[in-house]
């Protein structure tokens, strides 16, 4: 697990130990940080939520190419995500949240915080990434320019979220899909 390019480029992320946690495989982020680039603007990217973050391998790869901060939210691998950080020397522009992703999502809220790149790489199989993309919409997390980029295997069907306008589905073999959504306005 590294960081592909910008001005950490070629780190190497410390990964958890154990099956509890599956990072995005640098083929995945590498195809999908390809399809992001024709997207956005990386530069322009105020702030960026990396929920179910594992490693925080996806918001410090977005902070690498210009981003001006990020937020990592897992209930398990915090004091990981923030080695990570650490080792990338991006702590002035980086916050990790242990916790609940629902708790801090609606803390987000009550705060008015929205994100201009939203990530969840939710465990499989556990509807997670439904509720995620519910709870992005209901409390209006997404920057009105705004993605979410939600991960999910294979073999799970994932339905439209309110809100959120489809743009494109990506299938990686039989392990893993990721769709990207946009808001409707």
């Amino acid at each position: 697990m590294r960081i592909i390019t910008g001005i950490a480029k070629g780190l190497k992320l410390k990964t958890p130990t154990g099956f509890d946690t599956r990072p995005t495989s640098d083929r995945v982020k590498e195809s999908l940080f390809s399809i992001l680039n024709g997207m956005i603007n990386f530069f322009e990217l105020n702030s960026v939520l990396d929920v179910f973050a594992g490693t925080g391998s996806l918001g410090l790869e977005t902070i690498s190419r210009g981003a001006s901060s990020a937020f990592f939210i897992d209930s398990s691998t915090g004091n990981l995500i923030s080695e990570n950080i650490s080792k990338a020397k991006f702590e002035n522009k980086c916050k990790v949240f242990r916790g609940d992703f629902m708790n801090v999502l609606k803390s987000f809220s009550n705060q008015n915080l929205q994100f201009d790149l939203i990530f969840a790489d939710p465990p499989y199989h556990k509807g997670l990434a439904k509720k995620f993309l519910d709870a992005v919409s209901e409390l209006n997390l997404l920057a009105d320019a705004g993605l979410v980029v939600v991960e999910y295997g294979a073999d799970e069907i994932l339905d439209d979220a309110k809100n959120l306008k489809l743009i494109r589905k990506i299938n990686y073999g039989h392990t893993t899909n990721v769709n990207i959504y946009g808001k409707i306005f």
